[in-house]
């Protein structure tokens, strides 16, 4: 007996969500007939591929090695209905997207409607979190991720750079002075992001790391910012949080002579796939093309500098 695809796809969301019902709701099926459906494929493949509790499923062994086939038997699919014309082509259907609240509400968010706009055949379930989603866990396309990438096993595509650089008011600058060496950070209040309190920089006698410390810690941006505007400390902040600030002077920048020495960017992340879905990648070069080559909050980049060595 053949495979049925439709099925095949259903059992590739109920491994992602941990839930028959759930899955079944996503295509129209009730309970009874989704439960059956998995029945009817475990019969065919001669093998139980879940097993079942009252509250979730989890796959068995032989569902885990089922699932990469799966997932390569509905690329393939996707692939050949695109190859022969744009009208299967045409993006469509619902898109889970997750990115962090204040880069998505401050840059994302605005360009929705363009989107949904341009791809009339695309419905968007748009998560905003400050915690790191596991896609495959909770059935998310795509992630937008600010910083430094961690997890290996998924594919990144670069949206745009992410500059950051160390800032401070005006008022806390007048009061306590701009640090000239980035060893001077050791007498500054600094506002730290969760754990992160090692700051790396490139000056002229190597990489230098400076463990620096202050008052308040947060795990949100959007407070540390506040932070920093109201002359708390000093802040290491990403030029799309801060560009505007820095170009009216309510921020300025320090230590500009030592470059931050880790690299990063602005990324879409997705499962690795033989096949990228039209859906996922129309989202990615909407926002690549948004943001461009310089993104757009670097526009009239501050000259003016504080602490840099005469």
């Amino acid at each position: 007996m053949a495979l049925d695809l439709d099925t095949v796809a259903l059992f590739v969301r109920v491994a992602a969500l941990g839930n028959v019902s759930a899955a079944g709701r996503e295509r129209g099926l009730s309970p009874a007939t989704a439960s059956t459906r998995l029945v009817q494929l475990e019969g065919v493949l001669g093998a139980r591929l879940l097993h079942r509790t009252t509250r979730r499923v989890a796959l068995t062994q032989e569902g885990e090695v089922f699932l990469t086939q799966a997932q390569t038997l509905l690329a393939a699919e996707a692939q050949a209905l695109a190859s022969v014309g744009q009208g299967f082509a045409a993006p469509q259907g619902l898109l889970r997207v997750s990115c962090s609240s204040s880069f998505a509400r401050q840059h994302i968010s605005p360009t929705l409607p363009e989107f949904l706009a341009r791809y009339p055949g695309i419905s968007l379930d748009f998560r905003l979190t400050d915690r790191v989603v596991d896609l495959l866990e909770e059935g998310v396309d795509m992630a937008i991720r600010v910083g430094a990438l961690r997890d290996s096993t998924l594919i990144a595509r670069k949206l745009a750079a992410n500059r950051r650089t160390l800032c401070a008011s005006p008022a806390y600058l007048a009061a306590h002075g701009a640090p000239k060496h980035p060893g001077d950070l050791a007498q500054h209040e600094c506002l730290t992001l969760g754990d992160q309190r090692d700051w790396r920089f490139v000056t002229p006698g190597g990489p230098m790391s400076v463990r620096v410390s202050g008052r308040l810690v947060s795990d949100n941006g959007e407070v540390l910012r506040d932070a920093v505007l109201a002359g708390l400390g000093i802040a290491l902040k990403s030029t799309w949080d801060v560009a505007a600030y820095l170009q009216r002077g309510e921020l300025v920048p320090v230590l500009p002579a030592y470059p931050l020495a880790e690299e990063v960017a602005i990324w879409a992340v997705y499962p690795s796939r033989v096949f990228v879905p039209p859906k996922t990648q129309a989202m990615i070069e909407f926002l690549q093309a948004r943001f461009g080559p310089v993104p757009y909050w670097e526009a009239q980049w501050p000259t003016k500098a504080v602490g840099r060595d005469e």
